[in-house]
């Protein structure tokens, strides 16, 4: 290879990754080779709530250079899910605005456009609603943004959005204009090995928001239980993260809940999570889909927000078709 061709390359290969730290949503995985995991969580509920899907596509690979995309289904109300295989090849991304192709399917911040064997049809995404950013916390993950090596990073794309257009699904017309969607994403190479997840934006008022995730995350030689939770609450979100000075006072989780308290210098929050039945879905492993999790998107969250300094509660309600996840060996986030 021509020596000004190969620093041609990597000048460009490292571009794409500093841009990549101040937008999340982009492809993290240039110049990967093995050990790498990506994926988008694309949910939408349909307006009058009979229907809800995750879509999630994706990349994996493994530790010794076994590559492939993918795109994964669930269906929320059927407790149902496909892992859809496709080459490596199939799998295209722009490298400066989030546009990922996979064979004939499209997924961006403000879209999907579908035609798998028994889904077909388009999405068009409005008032789509990112995490806040700053220089120095460039989304969800905040400063551990920058910190290389981690095993799983995060990103959200969007707390709450609207959807417009219709599906084709088994052969039957869903209109999900007017229903809401949410999305989010994961790279890195594993997933944590025990962890707590859920999310709704279906509040009894619309434009309210909430997600919520507990992990255990190894780092060098240690590990700590990081966590990130916010709500977005009349165009406000309340963030309660591991690097905002925020506590976790409790997490007990057993077969039928999830019960958390967070506080933050300003606000306590407290959650409730009536588990309901879930769908088996492909996870990461060291870099490859091989690890099973799962996930339900009926089930109930109780969300109550406590300013600390007048004792009032500026937020009460219960949100529905919110996912939940509690996987691997949730004992070690435990906190009575």
């Amino acid at each position: 290879m021509n020596i000004f061709v190969f620093y041609d390359k990597r000048k460009k290969m490292i571009a794409q990754k500093i841009r990549g730290i101040w937008n999340p949503e982009l492809y993290h995985g240039w110049g990967k080779k093995k050990r790498f995991f990506e994926g988008w969580y694309y949910k939408i509920v349909s307006k009058d709530e009979k229907n809800a899907f995750a879509f999630i596509p994706g990349i994996a690979m493994d530790e010794n250079g076994k590559k492939q995309a993918f795109i994964q289904t669930l269906n929320g109300k059927k407790t149902t899910s496909e892992f859809i295989k496709y080459p490596f090849e199939s799998f295209k991304a722009n490298s400066k605005k989030h546009i990922i192709e996979i064979d004939k399917n499209r997924f961006t911040t403000n879209s999907i456009d579908l035609h798998l064997e028994n889904i077909e049809g388009s999405l068009k995404f409005q008032n789509v609603t990112p995490w806040s950013s700053s220089f120095f916390s460039p989304g969800i993950m905040g400063p551990f943004s920058f910190v290389p090596y981690m095993e799983c990073y995060h990103g959200i794309l969007s707390m709450d959005h609207s959807i417009k257009g219709e599906l084709l699904i088994n052969g039957e017309k869903v209109d999900f204009t007017g229903g809401r969607g949410y999305t989010e994403k994961d790279w890195g190479h594993s997933f944590p090995i025990g962890y707590v997840w859920m999310q709704s934006n279906h509040f009894s008022e619309p434009k309210i928001s909430f997600k919520c995730s507990i992990a255990k995350i190894p780092f060098k030689i240690f590990s700590f239980n990081g966590f990130i939770a916010g709500i977005w609450l009349k165009n406000k979100l309340i963030e309660f993260t591991t690097y905002n000075f925020s506590k976790v006072k409790k997490c007990n989780i057993d077969e039928k809940k999830v019960e958390i308290i967070i506080e933050n210098p300003k606000y306590i929050l407290k959650i409730l999570v009536n588990r309901s039945k879930t769908a088996s879905l492909a996870a990461p492993i060291q870099g490859f889909m091989d690890a099973k999790i799962d996930e339900s998107m009926t089930s109930q969250v109780q969300v109550k927000l406590i300013e600390k300094k007048t004792k009032k509660t500026l937020f009460e309600d219960i949100g529905k078709n919110a996912g939940c996840e509690v996987a691997g060996n949730y004992s070690v986030i435990q906190k009575d």
